[in-house]
């Protein structure tokens, strides 16, 4: 077993903070897709590392080398230490996985209920018209794409304020935010760390989408009103929507109104750079998980005698 294995299971603590600091310093579509291909990286590191010291441990015990077809020992350090990794190793593995199956399991029910009700009802292009007291509006994904917005948010913003809420929804279906939501759900059931990147993951979507929104406007400052009302009157309203369906009412509401309002202009390079961050830890942590993989796989072909001791 190699040390390598460990760090992509502690660099990943790194990421929440280093995912702000992306977000706060590249344009919301740029950092969105960083931001989703690195989840997705550090998550697949972690996934990996963990699989290999798994099958360190099993390969421990006889009947398991046997089914390896083992015929030295595998080379670890002393059984104390990998016995127990491995043992915590297949606790995280199989804890991810049934708490991935429940969360995936829920938010499919609640997408095909979601769908179920938009199709029931008459809809006026994309947009689809709910009867609830509960003001909520999201973009519905699927085929086709439906804006869903409740009898209840339409009587809590005037007309002008309606289609700005309209356009923020349909920027999110044309960008296709829902396939970044769902890589990042996946992945922070990989590792606890990862659920603070995959909260970044929202914001960046509602912040590209607040720009998208913004350009079809033309009015920034008339977006962020809607917002704000829309986000005051569902904010003690229940809403059973699927958690990969993008909202203009999601993540910190005050911050992405106070971008609408700030002045546009360029970001310092030197202040960019400081972005990257969470690409050199994915990097690190890809690297040293491969690494550490590829070790373990050497280890294992020398116990079954294919290279020279």
């Amino acid at each position: 077993m190699t040390p390598l294995l460990l760090l992509p299971l502690f660099l990943p603590f790194l990421a929440p903070w280093s995912a702000r600091r992306t977000l706060d310093r590249l344009p919301p579509a740029t950092a969105l897709r960083v931001l989703t291909v690195s989840v997705l990286a550090l998550a697949g590191a972690c996934v990996g590392a963990l699989g290999a010291l798994v099958l360190t441990g099993l390969l421990k015990f006889p009947a398991f080398a046997s089914l390896g077809e083992l015929i030295h020992p595998l080379r670890t350090p002393s059984d104390r230490l990998v016995l127990p990794l491995a043992a915590v190793a297949t606790g995280v593995l199989t804890l991810s996985l049934l708490t991935l199956a429940r969360s995936a399991s829920r938010q499919i029910r609640a997408l095909r209920t979601a769908r179920t009700e938009a199709d029931r009802r008459p809809a006026a292009g994309d947009l689809c018209v709910v009867d609830s007291p509960h003001p909520d509006a999201y973009a519905l994904p699927g085929r086709p794409h439906r804006i869903v917005v409740t009898t209840a948010m339409l009587r809590s913003l005037n007309p002008a304020e309606r289609e700005a809420l309209f356009a923020h929804e349909r920027a999110h279906n044309r960008a296709g935010h829902h396939y970044f939501l769902v890589a990042a759900e996946l992945a922070a059931h990989c590792h606890p760390a990862l659920r603070g990147v995959r909260d970044s993951v929202r914001l960046a979507a509602e912040r590209d989408a607040d720009e998208a929104a913004a350009a079809t406007v033309g009015d920034r400052r008339l977006l962020a009103t809607a917002i704000a009302r829309a986000a005051l009157a569902g904010q003690a309203s229940p809403s059973t929507r699927p958690a990969f369906t993008p909202a203009a009412t999601t993540g910190p509401v005050p911050q992405r109104v106070a971008a609408l309002l700030a002045p546009t202009g360029g970001r310092p390079r030197a202040a960019r750079w400081t972005a990257y961050l969470l690409v050199a830890c994915t990097a690190v942590s890809v690297t040293a998980g491969t690494a550490g993989v590829v070790d373990f796989h050497h280890e294992v072909e020398i116990a079954q005698g294919e290279n020279g001791m």
